[in-house]
């Protein structure tokens, strides 16, 4: 049986409105999909959202930084396409709605090899 983890129990009841979370442990952290799509994810407790060329911006300028990890050969920090979400979205639910819109979204042109994705 999968541990649980209460923020993220927190976060899928937050996200609900939205229709079709569900999480799944994954490498330490939580994998947040909608509809079986990867959007966010939950690492050490903080959350983020998929980003790309289309909506970078709203996470850039608010300052809301790139998931990084530790490369396994280099040792050097990686950024993931995926930022840290807004604090005010996190209590709320109506914000919360708006950036897993944008981040679902994203998700979904990662998917559609038509699309155009951040370099």
């Amino acid at each position: 049986m999968a541990k649980r983890n209460e923020y993220v129990d927190y976060l899928l009841e937050l996200m609900a409105p939205a229709g079709g979370i569900s999480a799944r442990a994954m490498f330490g952290g939580h994998g947040i999909y909608k509809d079986g799509r990867m959007f966010g994810l939950v690492a050490d407790d903080v959350m983020y959202l998929k980003a790309d060329s289309q909506n970078l911006d709203a996470f850039t300028t608010r300052g809301l930084g790139p998931f990084l990890y530790v490369g396994k050969n280099t040792g050097k920090p990686v950024a993931m396409r995926y930022h840290r979400c807004p604090d005010d979205a996190l209590e709320s639910p109506a914000l919360m709605a708006d950036w897993v819109r944008i981040a679902f979204a994203a998700a979904l042109r990662a998917n559609n090899p038509g699309s155009k994705k951040a370099r």
